[in-house]
């Protein structure tokens, strides 16, 4: 048994001790804090080189000086469109939540009839919310896709002014003009 094997045993020995020792302890598979620390900020920068990912500045806004919907601009845009979408999904829950909690009986008919209004208004509303979730998605695959940002009809840029305005926009303004006037002409007739 040469050197390099008696000190890989003897690693594995102390290990298994210290197992044994802190499950006899009752803390089975349980690590300390600064340990746990000193593993995660180790573990982090490799992980995020392995993806490749890129960590936007706090307050990054995506410019015109930059090539058009670069690695940056397609980070800042799906991190708009996941918080956009958490918190449309939060404000649902918060509406079931309080539906359940107001099924209260109410003795006046006026304060009844009040009470299903507003419960139809705020169904109403989360229904758009729902629909809305639905482009979300949408928008998110063609960022997957690669064509997020890129006009539906016409294939060019949207634009980065439009596209922060309102991230799920699919046609560009000049497309979107074009479009509004064409409805309005058949709504006319």
């Amino acid at each position: 048994m040469g050197k390099s094997s008696r000190s890989r045993t003897a690693k594995k020995t102390a290990v298994a001790k210290s197992r044994a020792k802190s499950r006899a302890n009752g803390r089975a598979g349980t690590v300390s804090k600064g340990k746990a620390l000193k593993v995660a900020r180790k573990a982090k920068p490799r992980a995020a080189l392995r993806r490749g990912s890129i960590v936007l500045p706090a307050g990054y806004r995506p410019t015109d000086a930059e090539p058009f919907m670069n690695e940056r601009h397609r980070i800042y845009f799906r991190n708009k469109l996941v918080a956009w979408k958490e918190e449309i999904v939060r404000q649902n829950r918060e509406t079931l939540h309080l539906l359940h909690e107001d099924s209260a009986q109410h003795a006046d008919i006026a304060d009844r009839a009040t009470s299903e209004t507003d419960r139809a208004l705020e169904l109403s509303a989360r229904d758009r919310q729902r629909k809305l979730i639905a482009k979300i998605d949408a928008a998110l695959a063609r960022l997957e896709d690669g064509s997020y940002g890129y006009c539906e009809e016409t294939g060019e840029p949207i634009g980065l002014k439009r596209l922060d305005a309102r991230p799920i926009a699919t046609l560009s303004l000049e497309a979107q003009e074009r479009h509004e006037r064409r409805e309005r002409v058949f709504r006319e007739d």
